[in-house]
C-alpha cells in the first residue's frame, strides 16, 4: 500500500499546477474518483466585464479543459459537467444557438487531444432534441475516445435530473412488460439512469454563489459532499480545484451511517 501512495505521488508531481507544497496538502491515496461541477457564472463573468455574452461561454469552454487536465493529474478518473441544462433551452435563440456552435467547435478541436490523452468522452442527457449535426459530432466524438481508460469526461447536454428519471421509468415499463411493483427496486432503477455505467459523485462543486442544485444528478448526488464556491466559472482555475478537494477530505464523511 506504501509503495503504491508513494507511486501515485510520484507520478502527479510530473504534473504542471501543483506545487509540491499543495500536494503534500492532500492525502493522494484519498482523493474522490468521481467529481461533478456545475459550471455556473459564464454570463455574469462576461455581464462584469462589458464583453458579449459568447466571450463567457468561450472563456467557460477554455476552462473546462485546463480543469480536466488537473483533475487528472491529481488522479480523478470521472468528471461529470453540467454543460448546457433542460432549462438552458428557454434561453433566447440566440445565445442558444451560440451554445450549440461552441459546442461542436470545442468536439472537433479537441477530440484527437483527447484520445492522445486517454480522455473518454460521454453524455448525459436527451440529445434527440439537438440540431442534427451537432448529435452527430457528439457521437463521432465518444466514438473515436470510446476505447480510452485513462478518464471519463461526461457531458451533461440538453440534461435534467427530472427529465432523466422520467425517462428511466419509461424505459423500464418498456422493458419489463409484467413488472410488478416488488420488482422495483433502487438498483432497477438505476440501472436505467443515464449515469448507470458510473459510480455516484463524492464530490460535488457548484461555482458562481448559488446555492442549488438546479435540477442536476438528482438521485445519484444522495450522499455526495457539496462544496459551493462564489468563483464565476470562467475564473475557475486548479487552484480552486485544490481548495475544493482539500475541503473535501477535512470532513467526516459518514455516508448516512
Amino acid at each position: 500500500m506504501t509503495s503504491t501512495i508513494a507511486e501515485k505521488q510520484k507520478e502527479v508531481r510530473k504534473g504542471l499546477f501543483f506545487s509540491e507544497e499543495e500536494l503534500s496538502a492532500l492525502k493522494l491515496n484519498a482523493i474522490p474518483k468521481h467529481v461533478a461541477i456545475i459550471m455556473d457564472g459564464n454570463r455574469r463573468w462576461a455581464e462584469k466585464r462589458h464583453l458579449p455574452i459568447q466571450v463567457g461561454h468561450a472563456r467557460g469552454a477554455d476552462q473546462l479543459k485546463t480543469i480536466v487536465e488537473a483533475a487528472m493529474e491529481l488522479g480523478l478518473k470521472t468528471l461529470t459537467v453540467y454543460s448546457f441544462s433542460t432549462e438552458n433551452r428557454k434561453r433566447s435563440p440566440r445565445e442558444v444557438q451560440l451554445l450549440f456552435t461552441l459546442f461542436k467547435k470545442y468536439l472537433i478541436k479537441e477530440r484527437d487531444e483527447m484520445k492522445s490523452n486517454g480522455i473518454r468522452l460521454d453524455t448525459i442527457g436527451d440529445l434527440s432534441l439537438f440540431p442534427k449535426d451537432l448529435q452527430e459530432t457528439l457521437e463521432l466524438s465518444k466514438k473515436m475516445t470510446k476505447k480510452e481508460t485513462r478518464f471519463n469526461l461526461v457531458l451533461a447536454v440538453n440534461y435534467g435530473a427530472r427529465d432523466e428519471i422520467k425517462r428511466a421509468v419509461q424505459k423500464m415499463l418498456r422493458n419489463q412488460k409484467s413488472i410488478q411493483d416488488h420488482d422495483v427496486t433502487e438498483e432497477l432503477i438505476e440501472s436505467y439512469l443515464d449515469t448507470a455505467k458510473w459510480s455516484d459523485p463524492e464530490l460535488l462543486i457548484r461555482t458562481s454563489g448559488e446555492f442549488r442544485l438546479s435540477n442536476f444528478l438528482l438521485w445519484q448526488i444522495s450522499y455526495t459532499e457539496i462544496y459551493f464556491t462564489d468563483v464565476f466559472w470562467p475564473d475557475f482555475t486548479p487552484k480552486h480545484l485544490h481548495k475544493a478537494i482539500q475541503n473535501y477530505q477535512h470532513r467526516e464523511i459518514r455516508r448516512g451511517l
